[in-house]
Formats: C-alpha cells, sequence, structure tokens
C-alpha cells in the first residue's frame, strides 16, 4: 500500500466507499462519478501503477472478479451489456495512478458513446507491427 495513494486507501477500507464485492486481493466499488448506473471500478488491494506494473497472478485474477461483478450487474440492474476500460498512463487518460478496472453497465439511451474511430492499416505494416511485439515479447521469456 502506497500512503499518498487514495485508490490504496479505499481498497484497504481506509476510506469508506459504497462496495460490492470484496475478497483478499480486491475491493469493487461504485464509481463517484459514475458513466452510467452501477459504474465500479476493481481496486486491486496491493499497488500497482497500472498494467505495466500488474503481476500475473493478479491480473489472472482480475478478470475472475470482473466477471462474476458483470454477471451479478446484468441479474440485478438488467443492464443490457457492459463496457470493461482501464486506462494506462496520462495519454491514454489514466488519472488516477493505481491501477483499476471500470465496469460501466449499458442501457439503451444511455447517452454514452464509448467507442473510437477505427482507422485503415497496411498489410505489410501490420505484419512489421506484429513481428516487433513478438520479439520483445521473446525477449520477456
Amino acid at each position: 500500500m502506497e500512503q499518498d495513494c487514495i485508490f490504496c486507501k479505499i481498497a484497504n477500507g481506509h476510506i469508506p466507499s459504497a462496495t460490492v464485492y470484496e475478497d483478499e486481493m480486491f475491493r469493487v466499488i461504485l464509481d463517484l462519478s459514475p458513466a452510467t448506473k452501477g459504474h465500479a471500478l476493481v481496486l486491486p488491494k496491493r499497488h500497482f501503477r497500472n498494467i505495466f506494473d500488474i503481476d500475473e497472478t493478479t491480473a489472472s485474477r482480475l478478470f475472475v472478479v470482473a466477471a462474476k461483478v458483470a454477471r451479478a450487474m446484468k441479474k440485478s440492474l438488467g443492464c443490457e451489456g457492459l463496457n470493461i476500460v482501464q486506462n494506462n498512463e496520462e495519454i491514454a487518460g489514466q488519472t488516477v495512478f493505481h491501477f483499476h478496472l471500470h465496469i460501466i453497465p449499458r442501457y439503451a439511451d444511455d447517452g454514452q458513446k464509448i467507442l473510437w474511430n477505427p482507422g485503415t492499416s497496411d498489410p505489410e505494416v501490420q505484419k512489421e507491427i506484429a513481428c516487433k511485439i513478438s520479439e520483445a515479447l521473446d525477449a520477456d521469456k
């Protein structure tokens, strides 16, 4: 836990929150500035700045928790779908530098637009990019 991290304090119960789920590794809370009704944040209790720092055990358990909460949202809130959003670094919209996953229930006419503008790609450029990423993955083995 980092002393100055607001999400560490919330995840570890030092600051009250509207908690919807908790286990030994995570606390899931309702977002104070929700995009839609039921918008929740999955917070690891250990501090990780973002996805670049998170360990494999925490990362794999994260989606087990997210799926459990998503099913509960669908059942209890009647949402028609949901978005899972996770931002890393300021350039990508991260504003709190403690890893967190947004689970945003979606409803007809909820007014949210969580999309991007599709671009185009060249098959040769795709091949070059895939090769660079594969080489970096091989270097980490």
